[in-house]
């Protein structure tokens, strides 16, 4: 009986090169292993890696001429698709490589943009995705026009995909324009939905963090908010909103947001801006770390740097050092001296959690003055504000008022 055809689709088989300057040859390496994660994650299988050290990036090829043939021969001698260089290319840099290879190049922004475009399902997340990518590419169009088709498909063809490529810049200035004026109106949308939960005053936790340090399995655990849990890299984009209540009955919101990740492109930080600054109009910042990662430190320096760049930085922080369960139990964990307290847990385990509860309500009790007294009828509407604001502990209706025991937030205004 003769062989069937085998009609799966073969995965797209890469090649990671990078550049290490100064001697920083193990910090390309763990940078080429996240590389190789997203490229797992884009569906691609990596097949090799090669490494140069330069005193500086190669200005016209990225890595010198003599590597480029090393990298060329590779290519041939092992059925290579695509060339991925761990910076972000110019557009002299990428055309020039195209050619010099005769093969697909392209940069770990496109791989992270890419990936973006698989992962967004809403409306705002494919605005925000196509965004990134539109402004990416016209400054590209050269060398991304010959690269990106000459396989027809692959990484780096999804979202706007190929038909974009065909777009002169003039289309492609048009087509930002009016995805631009559809993200204002959904920025519109997110300030009113955002408005609301303000005046709920319900206080807020923003969960942040690196890229899989368990953001959406908290959430999931805490809340049972039902958004999907992948051990992959940004298996979730769209921020999602959830209520925990206490048993004494106070309840705060958990907002997820997207997890950040090494040599974020800035085309993406601004595109997702409004969904990132969700963190910006939190009460506290959950700072997220998979501390079974060796990289963990590199991980938590860009997570503080990407808040700094979206200005939040006045927030108090609580680490939550996540995947405890992954350790042996004799390990010993700093303390992370930006943040007010640090927590060991496990959010698949359910370790630890109580304690983190416990820390938040101690930041927001520490925003609240307690008050016991007397309320004339006449201000009976108070009452009102109080458990709108506040917490109202007790209540005694007597001949000359309501006595009231209560915390209410020190920075609200209620004439008490």
């Amino acid at each position: 009986m003769k062989d069937m055809l085998d009609t799966k689709e073969q995965a797209e088989r890469l090649l990671l090169v990078g550049v290490a300057t100064g001697g920083n040859e193990d910090k390309v390496m763990e940078s080429l292993d996240e590389l190789a994660e997203l490229a797992s994650t884009a569906g691609a299988v990596t097949v090799g890696r090669i490494i140069q050290n330069r005193e500086a990036i190669h200005p016209g090829t990225y890595v010198g001429k003599g590597k480029v043939e090393e990298i060329r021969e590779f290519v041939e001698d092992y059925g290579v698709d695509t060339v991925v260089c761990d910076d972000e290319l110019s557009p002299a840099q990428l055309k020039n490589l195209e050619t010099a290879l005769n093969t697909k190049v392209i940069d770990r922004t496109i791989m992270i943009l890419d990936i973006f475009a698989m992962r967004a399902e809403t409306s705002e997340g494919k605005i925000q995705v196509e965004l990134a990518q539109l402004k990416y590419r016209s400054s590209r169009l050269v060398g991304l026009r010959s690269s990106l088709s000459r396989l027809g498909g692959g990484i780096g063809t999804r979202g706007p995909g190929e038909k974009k490529l065909e777009m002169d810049r003039r289309v492609i200035r048009e087509r930002i324009s009016i995805l631009n004026k559809e993200l204002e109106e959904v920025k519109r949308s997110r300030n009113v939905a955002r408005k609301k939960r303000m005046e709920s005053a319900m206080p807020m936790v923003a969960i942040v963090g690196y890229t899989n340090a368990g953001k959406s399995t908290l959430l999931n655990t805490l809340t049972g908010a039902g958004i999907l849990e992948e051990d992959k890299l940004f298996a979730t984009l769209d921020p999602t909103t959830r209520i925990y209540e206490y048993e004494n009955g106070n309840r705060i919101l958990f907002t997820d947001t997207v997890g950040f990740i090494n040599k974020l492109p800035h085309h993406l930080i601004d595109a997702f801006r409004s969904t990132l600054e969700e963190a910006k109009y939190a009460d506290i910042i959950l700072h997220v770390v998979d501390i079974s990662n060796p990289s963990c430190d590199m991980q938590m320096d860009v997570v503080y740097d990407t808040l700094e760049k979206l200005g939040i930085a006045d927030k108090p922080v609580i680490t939550m050092y996540n995947k405890v369960d992954k350790l042996d139990n004799d390990i010993m964990l700093g303390s992370d001296i930006r943040s007010r307290c640090t927590i060991r847990a496990s959010a698949r385990k359910k370790l630890g959690l109580d304690k983190l509860l416990d820390e938040i309500m101690n930041i927001i009790d520490d925003g609240m003055r307690y008050i016991e007294q007397v309320i004339p009828y006449s201000d009976a509407a108070k009452i009102q504000d109080i458990r709108k604001y506040g917490q109202l502990i007790e209540e005694d209706y007597r001949a000359d008022g309501i006595f009231v025991k209560a915390k209410i937030p020190k920075q609200i205004g209620i004439g008490l």
